[in-house]
């Protein structure tokens, strides 16, 4: 049993820094990742409106799988006393 809250305990650390990169990644009020790559994409409706869609689809999948591991870790982790 020790060893699943040990793989779970890495997904939750994984989840936790993707979580913190990608949503620095968004973009504020004239910075983030769209406006970075804005000047080197052609200036047209969908170049950067694809990349925020897809940052909003992995920043969810990250902020998921972080509450699914808090959740499953709760259940699972029994410290050593």
């Amino acid at each position: 049993m020790q060893v699943i809250a040990y793989i779970v305990i890495a997904l939750h650390v994984i989840s936790a820094i993707g979580l913190i990169i990608f949503v620095l990644l968004h973009s504020g009020k004239g910075t983030g990742l769209s406006t970075m790559l804005g000047g080197a994409m052609p200036s047209t409706s969908t170049g950067t409106g694809i990349i925020e869609k897809n940052l909003d689809r992995i920043t969810v999948g990250f902020g998921i799988l972080y509450a699914v591991t808090a959740v499953v870790l709760m259940l699972v982790y029994r410290p050593m006393a």
